[in-house]
Parts: structure tokens; C-alpha cells; sequence
């Protein structure tokens, strides 16, 4: 009897150190998937999180090296959204990374693409947008101020319910008809 008690103590010894160890290793493999998302910046530069706005936002800011802001945006699968960027400043720019991607490249920079990036996201994703101040190019001064604007319902997304009420049934007043006049 003392030996089964003693191996039955043994083993539910061993399955509670199992399961703690578990459990650690789960939890450290979150954290780990949880430092991984979060982007390298540059120094000085500070990470701000934003949702997305049911109207239009407007971000300001200036792209002063070292006192910088970058934007991390999360976006859910079907969700439109266009980002634009302005600046007085020929050597501002603009560049947007998805951080669910492995690639290290941006996927929009209005420094090729223009200033307007008018994307329906794929899947649920988080972006990472990142006003710059070009560094290569001769220029004077060692920054400059920049504008966002992000519009979660862009007019082409507005058309799909005035298209909705045309086929909604009978009108108090129909359209003449063109044979009628």
C-alpha cells in the first residue's frame, strides 16, 4: 500500500511539473509573437497606436529626425481605407508597411506611388505608418511638417448604398419616363 501511495504521489508530482512547464512555455512563446509584432524604429522615434476612424482623421506631425512619430494601424479583412499624405516639403514622404508580412519592404511609399494609397484590406492585418524626411537628398533644414489623412469611407465605398436605395421598390414620385414627353 505505502509503495502505490509513494508512486501515485511520484507521478501526480511529475504531471503537475509537466503542465507548469507547459503552461510557462506557452506563455513565453506569446510573449515572443508579441515582440515580434512590434516594429524597430529608429531613435527618438515614438510608436503611437491608432484605430480606425468611423469619419475622417487628420494626423499632423513633423518628420524632424529622432522626434518622429509612427503610426500603427490595425485593420480587420474587407475594410477600405485611404491614407493621404501632404507636405510642404518636397523631401517629405510617406511609406506603409504591413506588419502581418514578412517582407522588410514598405508596400506604399509616395515616393513612387503617389500620395494617396486607397487599399481593401485581404485579411486581418496591422500597418505601420511611417512619415520621413528624405536623408540622401540635398535640402535645407532637418525636418518638416506633414498631414494624414485617413478616410475609413472613401466615396467609392459610399456609391454601393445610393446604388442599394434605386433598387429598394416604388417611389412616391417615379422618374418620367423619356417616350412621355
Amino acid at each position: 500500500m505505502r509503495v502505490g501511495a509513494a508512486v501515485r504521489a511520484v507521478l501526480l508530482g511529475l504531471s503537475l511539473t509537466m503542465v507548469a512547464l507547459l503552461g510557462a512555455a506557452a506563455a513565453h512563446a506569446q510573449s515572443d509573437s508579441q515582440q515580434q509584432q512590434l516594429p524597430q524604429l529608429d531613435r527618438g522615434e515614438k510608436l503611437e497606436k491608432i484605430t480606425l476612424p468611423a469619419v475622417l482623421e487628420r494626423l499632423t506631425g513633423w518628420t524632424k529626425f529622432g522626434k518622429g512619430k509612427v503610426y500603427m494601424l490595425p485593420l480587420k479583412k474587407g475594410q477600405h481605407v485611404r491614407i493621404t499624405f501632404s507636405s510642404k516639403s518636397k523631401y517629405a514622404y510617406m511609406a506603409i508597411f504591413d506588419l502581418s508580412s514578412s517582407e522588410d519592404e514598405s508596400f506604399f511609399g509616395t515616393d513612387e506611388d503617389g500620395n494617396t494609397a486607397d487599399v481593401t484590406v485581404n485579411e486581418d492585418t496591422t500597418w505601420l505608418i511611417k512619415p520621413y524626411y528624405s536623408r540622401v537628398t540635398r535640402r535645407r533644414g532637418l525636418g518638416a511638417p506633414y498631414e494624414i489623412l485617413i478616410d475609413p469611407n472613401p466615396p467609392a465605398a459610399q456609391q454601393a448604398p445610393a446604388e442599394q436605395q434605386k433598387d429598394q421598390g416604388p417611389m412616391l414620385f417615379p422618374p418620367r419616363s423619356k417616350q412621355g414627353q
